[in-house]
Formats: structure tokens, C-alpha cells, sequence
């Protein structure tokens, strides 16, 4: 195999033409922005990714494109458009099991894969008017989230970490990128319009009490904390220079796509609302454009582009409602206004009534425990709380001020283990615990009733740090202790007498979740170290 001066391959006796890209391509610039934020995760931002899985993303990807386009044209074309949605999955998708600081590690390769290549694939299978309808690496990245779910798979998280040299690089990149290609390409106002109506709606959904969990902060994320997380996430300002606006997937027309913009901000505000986790959050944003993407040909049809070459949004606006025009009659003016009105009660009437779940699920205080005096336990007997310095770099006041309330609640959680135990009764159990710790209290509680035996642990914790890992998840906020100390095991009999109890020093991590978005903790796990 050869390579022709004249820009073609020669394999046997056929020659096949080889198209490569324009430097002037908006394609390899939008490339140059994702690629150099890939480059700042691995090497500054700590990104839960590996370079094989973007590899395996980006090949994939690259190689279905070719040979597709061979069999089509009978030309090697290069794939700048499937090498942009390979990267783009591998930008926001992440596996639970994925570790950072391991940058070479293969695991999960064939999630990405499989990921990108189904992606890339609704280019060719779901297409309207000869164009495909959804952008393919966020239809594919919605796709994979709601089918493989949040324990195996996660979105990249709002919040990037706090504003070192890296990060203020990383908007730097993407903002200057973002302004600079979208403008170039006359859609720069339909990404304004859309951070607009997003920080309108969000606001709004701040003001109304909502809050959301994340693995990155310490407590809930409410108020002006919320609303700021959202509207300046790195990953909100991707999404809108280089997912809402690609070229292929959106209405023709100035006012078509300031309208789609819009809707898409409002869509993403309201399927916000119900969660209260990172989560769904992030899905529910990703989930909006896909949603509006089919309703493209409703928005072509009732905001045609305009056959003037003067495709602005301000003369079409006055030409379909007759406002600033001569001779506008004032009962137009404040029909529109009316309208106007109408449609911004409507938009804060449906936050309020999107996010009624999730405000509904908050506070819920049923089946709390109150332990018997011999089990309580007293703020004085716990050590002091040593904290990890990744735990406070978003909230690091709220951290150093409820870190001892949270041990504390650790060690109550523990005792009323040990009374529901005592007592026999397993409807106290998720008042306390949750997940993996609950199913084993059950089990317990079960073995108990066969034996006739009762197994408890009360600890005495000498030392208490503070810590995040292994808790990379974004189903509930979500920390861990890892204590020392020492245990007693004792063990009672059904009569409840005492029959046997032994001292040993134990070394364990003790996780624990906010898992309804309440102001409770559950434990969800005790791990002895390794």
C-alpha cells in the first residue's frame, strides 16, 4: 500500500481518492477545544477518565465513519465528525469502577466503545429531510445513562474543582473556543438564549427551596450555591457551545433557533426540578436537547426561515408580530405583552409544579430512632475529626463546622443498629441504614431469630478521618470515615442475658449517605481495612 502525491491510495490495481480536512474546518477547532480539556483532565483537573477509554471512544468512532464512507463514496474521508462525537462521549461519560490517578487503566472499554459506535450509528439510522435529528453524542451519552443506570455508569460532574490554574485554563479554552465558533457560524445568540432562559428558570427553581446532592459537596446544594453551581459549570458551558449548537441538528432560521434555544433552557429547568441529585440533574439537562431535537420540524414549520438574505432575528420578530412597525395598533402591543406575561407565569408555575417531588421527598423524619439510655452516645466521647483536604475544597467552612456533628451522627447510627438488634424489630432499620449496610443488618436480624443468638459491636473511636473515596457516586451526597479504635462483641442470648463479650482494636472505613436529599445520614456500609 502507497500513499499518491495526489492525494490518493493505490491498494492493488485501484486507486481510492483521500479527502482530509480544512484547516479552516469549524469541526478541527471545536476538536482543538474538547481534545485540550481532555489533555487538562488527565494532567490537572484529575478527571475520573483514562486515555485508553478515550482512545477507545474516539477509534471506534473513526473506524466505523471510514469504512462507512468508503462504501459509500469509494473514498477515504477523514471522520472529523465521528472523531468530535467519540471525543465528545469520552468528555462526559463515566464508569463507576473508573479511579483517578489510574490514566493508563483499560477497564470498561467496551462501555465506550459500544457507546460511541451507537452514537455515531443515529447519524445514519434516525434522520429527517436527509439530516440526521439528534446530536449523536448526546443522544448516545442520554441513552446509555437511563439504560445502564447510575451504579454503572455517571455523567462528568457540574463542578470541576476549585478555581486553581487548571480550571481557569479549562474556561478560558472553552469559553474563548466556544465565543469564537459559534459566532463564526452565526450561533452565538442561540447559545446566549439559551444560558439566558437557563439562568432564569434555575433561579427561579433556587428560589423555590430547591437543592441537590453531589459527591463533591458537603451538605445539599441550594439556594444562590445551586444556581451558581448550574449556570457556570464548565460542563453546562460545553454543553452549550458544542452540543446545542451543532449546525446539523438545529432549525434553519435566526428566530427558529433563539426559539429552540429557549425551549431548550426551559425543557432543561423543568426536567431539573423533580430530582434531587447530580445525577438526574445532569441527565435531565442532556435529556432536554434530545427532547427538542425531535421537535425540530415543528419549529420549521411555524418559524420558517425567512427568504431575505437579512436573516436577523429583530425585523422577522416585527414583521410576524407587528411591533415597531408603522401603524402598529396599541391592542396589538398589549395582546403581545399579554402573551408575554402568560407564558412567564406558565414557566414558573410549571418549576413550581415540576419540583414538587423532590420538595415533597425533603425533611421526611418517619421511624426515628430514640435510643435507651445504656446506647446513647454523648457529643464529649468522640475524638476530634481529622479531615481530608479534597472533602473541603467547595464548602470547606460548612465541612470544618458539621464534620463533628457528622461523626457523631455516625456513632448514634451504630448504637441504634445495636438496639434494633436488641430488640428484634427490622422496621427501625431504615431509619438508620441504607443499601448494602441495611440488607446485612436484615440478615442478621434473620440469623438471630434462627439461632437464637444476638451479635453486637459497640465501638469506641480513638481516631476519626474524614474522607470521600471510594464513594464516586452521584445517586446521593456521600462520605466516609475511616476510624480506629477499639470494639467490644458482645453477644446475647434470647432471654437477653449477656453471654459473652471480647475487646479487639479495629481499623475500618464507615460510609455514609444522604440518600432521600433530607438532613439525614444513613449508613451504607462498614469495610474493615484491608
Amino acid at each position: 500500500m502507497t500513499a499518491a502525491t495526489s492525494r490518493a491510495l493505490t491498494l492493488g490495481a485501484r486507486r481510492y481518492p483521500v479527502v482530509l480536512p480544512n484547516i479552516r474546518d469549524p469541526r478541527l477547532h471545536v476538536a482543538a477545544c474538547i481534545i485540550s480539556i481532555h489533555i487538562l483532565g488527565q494532567i490537572g483537573l484529575h478527571f475520573r477518565v483514562t486515555i485508553p477509554q478515550i482512545l477507545a471512544a474516539i477509534l471506534t468512532c473513526a473506524v466505523i465513519e471510514v469504512a462507512l464512507t468508503l462504501r459509500s463514496s469509494g473514498s477515504f474521508v477523514w471522520p472529523a465528525s465521528a472523531m468530535l462525537t467519540g471525543s465528545g462521549v469520552a468528555l462526559i461519560l463515566r464508569t463507576t469502577d473508573t479511579q483517578v490517578g489510574d490514566p493508563w487503566g483499560t477497564n470498561d472499554l467496551y462501555i465506550f466503545a459500544i457507546v460511541a459506535a451507537l452514537a455515531l450509528l443515529t447519524k445514519y439510522v434516525i434522520q429527517y429531510r436527509g439530516s440526521h435529528v439528534f446530536n449523536p453524542s448526546n443522544v448516545g451519552l442520554v441513552a446509555a445513562f437511563l439504560i445502564l443506570g447510575v451504579d454503572r455508569v455517571q455523567p462528568l460532574d457540574f463542578w470541576w474543582g476549585p478555581l486553581d490554574g487548571w480550571l481557569v485554563l479549562a474556561y478560558a479554552i472553552i469559553l474563548v473556543g466556544g465565543t469564537l465558533i459559534t459566532r463564526r457560524l452565526h450561533l452565538l445568540p442561540m447559545a446566549i438564549a439559551y444560558w439566558v432562559t437557563l439562568a432564569v428558570g434555575i433561579g427561579a427553581l433556587s428560589a423555590s427551596g430547591h437543592c441537590m446532592t453531589a459527591d463533591w459537596a458537603f451538605g445539599p446544594v441550594c439556594g444562590v450555591d445551586f444556581w451558581r453551581t448550574i449556570l457556570t459549570s464548565p460542563e453546562v458551558l460545553i454543553f452549550l457551545f458544542f452540543m446545542l449548537t451543532d449546525p446539523k441538528t438545529i432549525p434553519s432560521g435566526a428566530v427558529a433557533r433563539i426559539v429552540f434555544a429557549a425551549s431548550v433552557g426551559i425543557t432543561s429547568t423543568l426536567f431539573i426540578a423533580p430530582t434531587t441529585t447530580e445525577w438526574w440533574a445532569k441527565v435531565g439537562l442532556l435529556g432536554s436537547l434530545v427532547a427538542m431535537c425531535t421537535l425540530r420540524p415543528v419549529f420549521e414549520r411555524f418559524l420558517p426561515a425567512p427568504r431575505s438574505e437579512l436573516d436577523h432575528v429583530v425585523p422577522y420578530v416585527r414583521h410576524v408580530t407587528g411591533i415597531g412597525t408603522a401603524g402598529t395598533s396599541p391592542r396589538r402591543r398589549v395582546a403581545w405583552g399579554a402573551v408575554a406575561a402568560i407564558a412567564l407565569v406558565a414557566f414558573g408555575a410549571g418549576i413550581v409544579l415540576a419540583g414538587t417531588p423532590a420538595r415533597t421527598i425533603a425533611g421526611s423524619t418517619a421511624s426515628l430512632v430514640y435510643l435507651d439510655p445504656s446506647l446513647r452516645v454523648e457529643p464529649g466521647s468522640m475524638p476530634p475529626v481529622t479531615i481530608d483536604p479534597s472533602v473541603t475544597s467547595w464548602n470547606a467552612d460548612r465541612v470544618q463546622a458539621q464534620a463533628p456533628d457528622l461523626a457523631l451522627t455516625l456513632a448514634r447510627n451504630l448504637a441504634a443498629e445495636n438496639q434494633a438488634l436488641l430488640r428484634g424489630d427490622a422496621t427501625l432499620l431504615p431509619a438508620f441504614d441504607h443499601g448494602d449496610r441495611l440488607k446485612e443488618l436484615q440478615a442478621r436480624l434473620d440469623q438471630a431469630k434462627s439461632t437464637g443468638q444476638t451479635t453486637i459491636q459497640r465501638y469506641r473511636f480513638d481516631h476519626l478521618f474524614l474522607t470521600t473515596k471510594l464513594l464516586k457516586s452521584q445517586s446521593g451526597l456521600g462520605m466516609a470515615f475511616d476510624g480506629t479504635g477499639t470494639v467490644t462483641q458482645e453477644t446475647y442470648d434470647a432471654s437477653g442475658k449477656l453471654q459473652s463479650s471480647t475487646d479487639a482494636p479495629f481499623s475500618s472505613m464507615f460510609v455514609m449517605r444522604q440518600v432521600f436529599g433530607d438532613d439525614r445520614w444513613f449508613n451504607v456500609g462498614v469495610i474493615p481495612a484491608s
